[in-house]
């Protein structure tokens, strides 16, 4: 590890700490996992606890927060759905930010990467990979609790369908979340970029109350960061089995 550094960590994500200076903005997350890195990223200690930078050319969820997302994020406690985990870059950050106590189901239906996801959740424990296909959550349904959030990075036609389909069945009620990286190049030629976010934030906007979408270029060519919380009384009342956040703490919308 490098030597020490003192992190502030974000006041409503607390595993997150952002550094901002003139020329560039700096996350780390503090990390549930075991070295070695998992791509190259850096990891040094702060105050005692162990964090690893999370770059935002690696992941899009960094790359939104790098570019002024202001919308909901994973939070302690939490349990997740990812969808599209593929090795497990972004994914093990998800599992840093909803730390020791929270859970990260992945998704991944490729064995290649799924393999590398699994060696992975071997140091990081609340990582919980899941072979399978996002299209039908009903053969993953009885592996995964009802869950606060949903991320999904699946460069689909049909990827705003998927997710969808996923929220219906495994999204909790009150407080809700979904968080999607819209790869608008995997949506047809029939429309231009700005075209497929609208027509996406059109169906999202049916279950959620949408965050204002972000551009995540020049770090990820092509894609938005879309996402939002669940409409108040779309579903009945929450699951018991998630997590809560601790009292006081409402990760469903970020301070402005």
């Amino acid at each position: 590890m490098r030597p020490p550094r003192t992190f502030r960590p974000a006041p409503d994500s607390p595993r997150l700490a952002i550094l901002r200076s003139a020329d560039r903005t700096e996350l780390w997350t503090e990390t549930v996992g075991r070295e070695p890195p998992v791509y190259g990223e850096r990891w040094t200690e702060s105050d005692g606890r162990p964090y690893r930078s999370f770059e935002p050319a690696r992941s899009k969820v960094s790359a939104a927060i790098v570019k002024g997302w202001q919308g909901p994020l994973p939070a302690p406690g939490e349990g997740w759905l990812y969808l599209g985990a593929a090795s497990g870059t972004t994914a093990s950050h998800v599992a840093d930010l909803v730390g020791p106590t929270g859970r990260v189901y992945a998704v991944e239906r490729s064995l290649r990467p799924f393999s590398r996801l699994v060696t992975l959740a071997e140091r990081w424990p609340n990582l919980l990979p899941i072979l399978g296909d996002a299209r039908d959550p009903s053969a993953y349904a009885g592996l995964v609790p009802p869950v606060r959030g949903i991320y999904a990075d699946i460069a689909q036609a049909d990827q705003v369908e998927i997710v969808l389909a996923n929220a219906e069945l495994l999204l909790e009620g009150a407080e809700g979340r979904v968080l999607l990286a819209l790869k608008t190049a995997s949506m047809g030629r029939d429309a231009t970029a700005p075209q497929h976010v609208r027509r996406a934030e059109e169906a999202l906007g049916r279950l959620l109350d949408l965050e204002p979408s972000t551009r995540l270029d020049p770090f990820h060519r092509g894609h938005y960061f879309l996402g939002g919380v669940v409409r108040p009384g779309h579903f009945g009342a929450p699951g018991p089995t998630t997590p809560r956040p601790p009292r006081g703490h409402s990760p469903a919308r970020r301070r402005r």
